[in-house]
């Protein structure tokens, strides 16, 4: 088993392995990772081989002493090839603790997809991991709905099903958009007066991704006489998931309940497109939980899926 340092030579063959892997999503392909300013992270990712094949990818940052598998990503960790067993998953996390320790690093940290991410679903790397004395340094929850009902709107709960029908009856309609500035403005204005916070991207970030990715990254836009009132930025992780990244609405609309309708057109949307998951994200934030916005994802019938981080002191 070789371990290699990823270099610019080696793209093509990392993005290829990521569109064919097993748990591989948007957020572990270089096109995506580079979005960031060069100066922002030092990267230190990772390609295991097996007799010339790749295996195994690890992207990772250097943050002094640690390596953290993204620090600029919503997943990191390892990028599987389909079908590995047990054995060779074990001495692959193995030989990369081995490898970061003689490189000087102290400390590793990970977080893996969950499991709806991995086409052939299994958890081997969950036990290869613990085995090699990786333990949990958090384990949040990501509320998840299946993309499998007939008629969507008779899983929701009956607050959401009453709203949902209202958000039709007051003329709200959901449909594509690029007006990103706009929705934009919507998504600060809520989170920096319900939570004192601001977007993790940029609006130039935002458009930069979009250009990166225009057909894995699109805005559902709610309207009212074609006015904005809400919005979904929606990423295609992989063939299985689509994640909504970021939802929100003008708080002087909320009574048209145009999120409720977001919703139920992104999982018909997805539901029609084959997508097997809608992933609406955490409502837990370092295990803390938010029991509103917990409830209000399962109202639209999502269930909760560990969001794993591991640690590893070398």
């Amino acid at each position: 088993m070789d371990i290699t340092k990823y270099s610019e030579r080696d793209r093509r063959r990392w993005e290829d392995f990521v569109a064919k892997a097993n748990n591989g999503t948007i957020f572990h392909r270089q096109d995506f990772l580079d979005y960031h300013p060069a100066s922002r992270f030092k990267n230190h990712h990772l390609i295991i081989s097996e007799r010339s094949n790749i295996i195994a990818l690890f992207p990772a940052v250097e943050k002094d002493t640690t390596i953290i598998s993204h620090q600029g990503a919503s997943y990191g960790g390892f990028v599987l090839k389909e079908n590995l067993g047990i054995h060779t998953i074990y001495l692959m996390v193995e030989h990369v603790a081995a490898y970061f320790k003689t490189h000087g690093f102290q400390k590793i940290i990970l977080t893996q997809p969950p499991l709806i991410y991995y086409h052939k679903p299994n958890q081997y790397i969950e036990f290869a991991l613990m085995k090699n004395h990786f333990s949990y340094l958090k384990r949040d929850v990501t509320a998840v709905i299946p993309l499998d009902a007939a008629e969507p709107l008779m899983t929701f709960h009956g607050d959401a099903r009453r709203s949902t029908k209202k958000a039709i009856r007051e003329g709200v309609k959901v449909m594509f958009s690029d007006d990103y500035a706009n929705f934009y403005d919507i998504l600060k204005h809520n989170l920096g007066m319900r939570h004192n916070v601001t977007p993790t991207h940029s609006l130039d970030e935002l458009n930069r991704l979009k250009k990166l990715f225009p057909k894995d990254i699109m805005l559902f836009g709610a309207f009212i006489k074609g006015k904005m009132v809400g919005g979904m930025i929606l990423f295609v992780t992989n063939p299985r998931v689509i994640l909504a990244f970021y939802i929100s609405h003008d708080a002087k609309y909320q009574n048209y309940r145009p999120v409720n309708l977001l919703f139920y057109e992104v999982i018909n949307w997805g539901r029609n497109q084959g997508y097997k998951y809608l992933d609406l994200g955490t409502f837990t934030l370092n295990m803390t939980p938010n029991w509103g916005l917990g409830r209000f994802k399962e109202n639209f019938a999502a269930r909760g899926f560990l969001r794993d981080t591991y640690q590893l002191l070398v």
